[in-house]
């Protein structure tokens, strides 16, 4: 499976200026998703990350690999257009700077799902080199919701 922007949108919540993939290239649904994002030079992060060293923060990195593997849970049956959210990041290391102009890869993987819980991890890659990478876990409430046992009882 392969998405463009406009098709992303459909499946995702996350829009423009926040959304932080262009087009994702190869998705298995439940599995993995690879994509990326076409850094632009007038890109609203680079105008405040850092003044005349403008990088990609950090943080809108591991957005992008968690939106990415965001896509791998919406896209199963049912899930499109659902609510994910991040719920822990850890690992995370920055080895890398991103900077304007440059393609920032990114690929994920989803290592589990159960009950509505993802663990996955991502890489994100520039001139095909690692610059970040990321383990965390998503969270799609309305599957949480149906094994919430309070709300049974």
């Amino acid at each position: 499976m392969k998405l463009n922007k406009t098709e992303i949108l459909e499946y995702q919540r996350n829009e423009p200026p926040y959304l932080m993939m262009d087009c994702a290239t190869k998705i298995e649904p439940g599995k993995y998703a690879h994509g990326y994002k076409e850094l632009k030079e007038d890109e609203w992060f680079f105008k405040v990350h850092w003044k005349g060293d403008p990088n990609m923060p950090g943080m809108l990195q591991v957005e992008a690999m968690t939106q990415m593997a965001a896509l791998a849970i919406l896209t199963l049956p049912g899930n499109k257009g659902k609510k994910m959210y991040l719920s822990s990041a850890n690992d995370l290391k920055f080895i890398k700077k991103v900077l304007p102009n440059k393609i920032f890869h990114i690929e994920t993987k989803i290592l589990s799902f159960k009950r509505g819980l993802a663990v996955c991890e991502g890489l994100g890659k520039v001139d095909n080199e690692i610059a970040s990478k990321a383990k965390f876990i998503l969270i799609l409430p309305d599957e949480i919701l149906k094994y919430n046992l309070e709300k049974k009882s």
